[in-house]
């Protein structure tokens, strides 16, 4: 009886504890938004001044990030069906394809893609801004097409950036084929329907429910890594500018850490919306059928 009661007592001290370290938590966070509100406040003008700017390059950061997700589910497709061909030469291109990729750093292939291949597709003839200018052209639109040098690096940046994430993409859209039981296949060859026909219309549409989480996953992340365009010049993304408004402020080294952290907060105002919804899909795609 008395362990019984020493033990109630012990549950009672230690819930006690933790009742006290939960007050504390949210009073130390209550103060911490005070002060963050605070710090803002203090450099209102900073941000009256920049916001508008930085609001462009956000809305540039998310064309970008949506062109360069949609030629890497492209690519990342591509890959998977590569990888899980019965042809030994197209397993092996797409293989090389994914090691090679994942393997090196993303900012030697933005490098590669804004100062190598741009340069070996000028010497051949290939410029992609005299093409989009000569399309926009024919729709009488020519006006809205940017400068050659600024089209030209959002053209191999958004290259550079979706060959990236196709390689990662590969593995997630082949995981998600293979993740798919072959009964299914097998079921839809004994209906009569051929193994493209059951691909698309069974394997798919079912690999396309387990892969949306890590797809999203993966955005969120293509996001941040659109910063690194600013590395190869002429990109004016989100990061491109917040540097560009932060770099004459060097004499004031308060003011240009505030710039980069109000520009660290419209990244976080872009991410954090695609995190709800990649825990929103992760839940709801985890549900059976």
């Amino acid at each position: 009886m008395q362990q019984t009661f020493n033990r109630a007592e012990s549950k009672s001290k230690a819930q006690s504890w933790l009742v006290l370290l939960d007050y504390l938590f949210y009073l130390l966070l209550v103060a911490f938004l005070a002060g963050f509100a605070l710090y803002l406040y203090s450099n209102r003008d900073i941000i009256i001044i920049d916001f508008p700017t930085l609001l462009q390059g956000a809305g540039a950061t998310i064309v970008i990030s949506l062109i360069s997700m949609v030629l890497a589910a492209a690519f990342g497709f591509i890959g998977a069906m590569g990888r899980l061909s019965r042809f030994a030469v197209f397993r092996w291109i797409a293989a090389v394809y994914v090691e090679v990729i994942r393997g090196t750093p993303i900012l030697v292939q933005l490098f590669l893609w804004g100062f190598g291949i741009s340069a070996l597709l000028v010497q051949v003839g290939f410029n992609p801004h005299d093409i989009a200018y000569q399309f926009m052209t024919v729709l009488q639109s020519n006006s809205l097409v940017p400068s050659e040098f600024i089209f030209n690096a959002a053209f191999y940046g958004i290259l550079g950036l979706s060959f990236n994430y196709g390689a990662y993409l590969t593995e997630v859209f082949r995981t998600g084929i293979e993740s798919v039981p072959r009964g299914q296949t097998e079921a839809a060859l004994s209906l009569g329907l051929n193994s493209g026909q059951g691909l698309r219309r069974i394997v798919l549409p079912q690999a396309f429910r387990i892969t949306i989480p890590p797809f999203t996953n993966y955005f969120i992340t293509l996001v941040q890594d659109s910063a690194l365009l600013s590395t190869i010049g002429g990109v004016i993304e989100l990061q491109q500018l917040t540097t560009a408004l932060a770099s004459p402020l060097s004499s004031e080294p308060n003011k240009q850490l505030f710039v980069y952290i109000f520009g660290a907060l419209i990244f976080l105002a872009i991410c954090y919306p695609l995190a709800l919804l990649a825990r929103y899909l992760e839940a709801r795609m985890a549900l059976a059928y």
